[in-house]
């Protein structure tokens, strides 16, 4: 289990909306690329993985990506609190609005879902390696 101190390591603070950045920093959150599926994808492998060593460093980085997740959504928190009916309209926001308001939901920037289909899992430690060295590379 880990311990948890309810402060982020690099806090957020953003003292504007833009809605129309929020919807591209919302797939770092819920894109086939972004911290949810990274977080997933490591915690999960970890436990084919043969190798001890390995095992705890894929755990470490399974971690440090669910922190990340509490980063991004601070982020499209503090970019979409407080907007109004018109700053949600003029920006393209009240798509995902009409389903979500303004809360968090997993997303790419397209309006997929987030699934578990975003990342895989094969027991073989060089190929869930090179899936997650794939994934990494694109992330921000």
């Amino acid at each position: 289990m880990w311990n948890y101190e309810k402060r982020l390591q690099y806090p957020v603070k953003i003292t504007q909306t833009n809605p129309k950045i929020a919807q591209i920093i919302l797939t770092q959150f819920g894109g086939p690329d972004g911290e949810l599926a990274a977080s997933m994808r490591y915690l999960a492998q970890r436990y084919t993985m043969p190798y001890k060593e390995v095992t705890g460093i894929l755990t470490d980085i399974g971690t440090e990506e669910l922190a990340h997740l509490e980063i991004i959504c601070a982020i499209v928190h503090q970019l979409t609190r407080n907007l109004t009916p018109e700053q949600i309209e003029k920006s393209g926001f009240d798509k995902y609005y009409v389903d979500h308001t303004l809360a968090l939901w997993p997303q790419a920037a397209s309006g997929t879902p987030w699934s578990a289909t975003t990342f895989q899992s094969k027991g073989d430690p060089i190929t869930d390696l090179h899936e997650d060295m794939a994934a990494d590379g694109t992330t921000a």
